[in-house]
């Protein structure tokens, strides 16, 4: 029997059932998988909290800033407060009902600054520059990262600044320029900085070390400088730069991004360059404003499909106003714009004008950034908005950061700015602390002065200069009355040290060159100022009626390199004030202040204290000994303690080698209720990569674990400052704006250099291998001999036993350690053992112990060994290039100079060195000049005195490692 059309057998009718209950099997089944991979999704997200439920940041409920009397004092140096901002990046709210909260960037350091109780928690854990920064929606979770040689990007809790996550050389290329969290704060998109620009995803919820997905960009479409996710869908998201917008889809560990056209041609109109883009709140279409004051449009013109991004164009061109667009946000359901005349404007997602605040005379706008916490959808006391409806604006709290450094906090219900932060816009270079009162003074390029009270965080008075600007050095006098400020125009300017202000309005210009250095002789009656044009200007204060006026006494080019440090003192025996300076050609230069008048400024002595090394700064030391020393510091890793009255030199100490030499010195007043004897200093080390701070424990014996220093300042540091009671040292970081104040821990210190073991412990240390090395054997068995030799070695005698050796016998026992120095070295050493008894007993030491030999040795011998780079340097510089472009010295002119310049050398020292070298007899009764003949070639090539001469297994490898400790 068969069936009729449009009915079903039974057989079918079960097919069909079957089938419909196999459709809802798989729908439920897909719904189960999305459900787990939704609770997963929140699972990773605080995954960290639930691994670590007794921690801080899981217990944690709301911004905390931790009190400073609770902060753990484990280091000797502790960063306690940062002065100034990068104005170039944008300031974040974390305000909450309780607190307001903003972040901010200060160099390699971010801060948490609580306004509501004048109070920094402050993020540590770059060593580059920050360069992007951002927060979760719920600004919970906080990201920073840097452009630095071993870039990083550090996920932060935000209640307890704790970092939760780091990812290390995520872009090795050259760090990161652009970062942003999804809505969701699951995943992070990071933009490198490097040639070709890699755009990474990150789930950094998981232990993953490498990125969901990524792509490289095209070097064609400009430095990416901006990300955003689109709030609405996780998987797209836009960049742009000034000239290229791009956008990007992402699904299954696939990235792709599109770049559509957008040119002037595109709508016949001027575009402008590209400020910053944004996501409708719709999630469908998107924005992205520019100079010219315009908005474009771009909405969709493809679904989106697996592998294909979303493809979209520019459809519009909407001419909002004249002036340039700045920044470009969202806020609730508002579009929100700010310009370069300091106004803010607010449209609905039309682009029609709600809203504008042009009345608070702010600069350009550099960022905005909106409180967490919604606003009262009641509108009550709200003002009203500028459309002819008048409605209730109910927006949240915002703050917003201007490209002069200046941070303003808007209550939206009020209508009234508030500023919370006005720092240097330009660099700063100068740092002088108070010398009685806990007041520090900052001067920057802008011309403008702020003085800070550094225990209450306040500021207490402001100046600006502006005919001169450009404050190069600052200092206070040692009475507290005066503060001379130095332009780079030359101009000396001298205030009252309380208000800022002068009674003469005039400033004192004697010099057309940058002034680089200021110092007030003790009494305060003399100031100097050191310049760039190599001169020593000297001003006398004196009265005039019954008003006090600066007059000049004189100007002295008195180097022929520039100055490094100017130094007032006082004389031991007339109680006269002495003034110094010091510079790169090598001398100390004293002054002639008693007989300097009307004649001009006077010349007392000149005294080279360097051979080869650069000295960098000088103090004088603190009286520890009977003797009157000053400290200098040198480019090659040492310090020298120099008479003060005879400049003979008297020891010399391994310095800090954290990376770089030391740049300036301050010793620090000694304790009121401490051991008199129980002195410290501190210093900054500068170099291309390593900017530190540091303080070390007097007296200097070269031990390395009295010294500890830790980075301070990522792109350079200018200055450093201690104030009058020793606590706090201050570094100012030139480029970057930025002043921190340290606090220093002396008895960590203390306890740091205790567990760096007692008496030769750590000079044993410093000897390659240490007590059980082949070195400090050879010491004992070369130390051993030398006594032998001295009483004789063919003697039956019975031998006397002693520990120690004459002192001439030091020069051959350093020599046969591998260290060969100079004749005016080797009379340093002798003097330094022979006068270092003179001042307690009137007597000579002529003999040394194994032990203070050891001193010796590690304290004189070169910091590290001959680099190839200081080898082709010395090439380049005395010889001549061949067709190859490779450098080679003429023998004759070589030995010429080797007789000619520096220390005296024969020509049979000569034959006897290169002999030596070689390994060539000297016998066979040949002239000296026919025997360096036969030896040498006739022209020495960088390669042949490398490997022949010096004995080096490759000249291609380097000579010697350059050792550099990281801190």
């Amino acid at each position: 029997m068969s069936t009729t059309n449009g009915t079903s057998t039974a057989s079918d009718r079960t097919d069909a059932e079957t089938e419909d209950a196999g459709e809802q099997k798989n729908t439920e089944e897909k719904e189960k998988e999305l459900h787990d991979e939704d609770e997963k999704e929140r699972s990773e997200l605080y995954s960290l909290r639930e691994n670590i439920t007794d921690s801080n940041i899981y217990t944690a409920t709301s911004p905390s800033v931790i009190p400073k009397e609770t902060r753990t004092k484990t280091h000797p140096l502790v960063l306690d407060w940062a002065y100034g901002m990068n104005q170039t990046l944008p300031i974040l709210s974390l305000q909450d009902e309780e607190r307001l909260v903003i972040l901010y960037i200060c160099a390699h350091v971010a801060v948490m600054y609580d306004y509501t109780s004048n109070a920094q928690h402050l993020l540590q854990g770059h060593g580059s520059p920050i360069t992007c920064l951002c927060a979760s929606e719920d600004r919970r979770w906080l990201v920073t990262a840097d452009m630095g040689q071993e870039s990083l990007v550090i996920v932060w809790d935000a209640y307890t600044g704790i970092p939760v996550r780091t990812l290390f050389d995520c872009h090795p290329e050259g760090g990161v320029s652009a970062l942003a969290l999804s809505k969701d704060s699951k995943y992070l998109a990071t933009v490198g900085a490097g040639a070709v620009q890699r755009v990474c995803i990150w789930n950094w919820t998981d232990e993953s070390e490498s990125p969901e997905c990524q792509v490289d960009l095209s070097p064609k479409y400009g430095c990416q400088n901006q990300i955003l996710f689109n709030p609405s869908d996780d998987t797209q998201l836009v960049s742009n730069s000034s000239t290229q917008v791009l956008f990007y889809n992402w699904e299954r560990g696939h990235l792709e991004y599109s770049a559509p056209e957008i040119t002037d041609k595109t709508f016949n109109m001027v575009l402008g360059s590209l400020s910053q883009s944004i996501f409708h709140y719709n999630g469908e279409q998107a924005f992205t404003a520019t100079s010219a004051g315009n908005i474009v449009l771009w909405d969709k013109q493809n679904e989106s499909v697996f592998r294909q991004p979303v493809v979209r164009k520019a459809i519009k061109l909407v001419p909002l106003q004249k002036e340039a667009i700045t920044v470009l946000t969202l806020t609730d359901s508002f579009i929100v714009t700010g310009d370069v005349n300091g106004h803010i404007k607010f449209y609905d997602g039309n682009l029609k004008l709600i809203n504008l605040y042009n009345e608070f005379n702010l600069d350009p706008i550099r960022s905005i950034s909106f409180s967490k916490e919604k606003p009262s959808i009641s509108g009550l006391g709200c003002p009203k908005d500028c459309t002819l409806d008048a409605k209730p604006f109910v927006i949240r709290n915002f703050v917003l950061s201007t490209t002069h450094a200046t941070a303003v906090h808007v209550n939206a219900q009020r209508n009234v700015p508030q500023t919370l932060l006005k720092e240097h816009a330009e660099p700063l270079e100068a740092v002088a602390c108070h010398p009685k009162q806990p007041l520090v003074a900052m001067g920057s390029h802008s011309g403008t002065i702020k003085a800070w009270d550094y225990e209450r965080k306040e500021a207490v008075c402001s100046r600006v200069f502006q005919p001169h600007k450009q404050i190069r050095c600052i200092t206070y006098d040692p009475q507290g009355f005066y503060l001379a400020v130095g332009f780079a125009s030359g101009a000396l300017q001298i205030v009252d040290a309380c208000t800022l202000q002068s009674d003469v309005e005039e400033c004192l210009q004697y010099s057309q060159d940058s002034i680089t250095h200021i110092a007030f002789s003790q009494d305060s009656c003399y100031l100097a100022a050191a310049d760039t044009g190599k001169a020593v200007t000297l001003l006398h204060r004196c009265k005039e009626g019954t008003q006090e006026i600066w007059k000049y006494q004189g100007r002295y080019h008195s180097h022929y390199k520039p100055i490094q440090d100017l130094l007032f003192g006082v004389d031991l025996d007339s109680n006269q004030p002495r003034l110094l300076s010091l510079g790169m050609d090598r001398r100390l230069v004293e002054y002639d202040l008693q007989n300097s008048g009307e004649n001009g400024l006077l010349i007392l002595s000149y005294d080279r204290i360097e051979q080869s090394a650069v000295p960098t700064c000088m103090v004088w030391y603190p009286p520890l000994t009977p003797e009157h020393f000053i400290l200098t510091a040198s480019n090659l890793y040492k310090m020298k303690l120099f008479n003060a009255t005879s400049k003979m030199c008297r020891k010399t100490v391994f310095g800090p080698s954290y990376g770089s030499p030391v740049k300036k010195m301050a010793i620090l007043p000694a304790s009121k209720d401490g051991d008199p004897n129980s002195r410290y200093m501190a210093y900054i080390t500068h170099k291309i990569r390593y900017f530190s701070v540091g303080i070390q424990i007097l007296p200097l014996d070269g031990n390395p674990h009295k010294s500890f220093a830790m980075i301070c300042h990522s792109t350079g540091v200018s200055t450093l400052a201690c104030s009058y009671d020793g606590r706090y040292a201050f570094t100012a970081g030139g480029q970057d704006c930025t002043v921190f104040s340290w606090e220093l821990n002396l008895s960590s210190l203390e306890a740091s250099a205790a567990l760096g073991g007692k008496g030769m412990h750590p000079f044993y240390n410093l000897l390659e291998g240490g007590r059980d090395g082949q070195l400090f054997k050879e010491m004992e068995e070369y130390f051993y001999y030398c006594q032998l030799q001295n009483q004789d070695l063919d003697t039956m005698e019975t031998r006397l036993v002693s520990t120690r050796i004459p002192l001439a016998d030091v020069p051959f026992l350093m020599r046969a350690l591998g260290f060969y120095p100079t004749e005016q070295e080797l009379e340093d050493m002798q003097n330094e053992v022979k006068f270092s008894r003179y001042a307690e007993t009137r007597n000579y030491v002529t003999d040394i112990d194994l032990e203070e030999f050891i001193k010796l040795y590690v304290n004189h011998r070169p910091a590290f060994g001959i680099s190839r780079q200081e080898l082709c340097n010395a090439f380049q510089v005395l010889g001549k290039p061949d067709e190859e472009g490779k450098y080679a010295i003429d023998r004759d002119e070589l030995l010429e100079l080797l007789q000619a310049r520096g220390e005296h050398m024969t020509e049979d020292d000569l034959a006897e060195c290169f002999t030596a070298l070689l390994g060539v007899s000297a016998e066979g009764g040949s002239g000296t000049e026919s025997l360096l003949e036969s030896v040498l070639p006739a022209e020495i090539s960088m390669e042949t005195f490398a490997t022949d001469i010096l004995g080096f297994s490759s000249a291609t490898q380097e000579l010697s490692q350059e050792h550099e400790h990281d801190l």
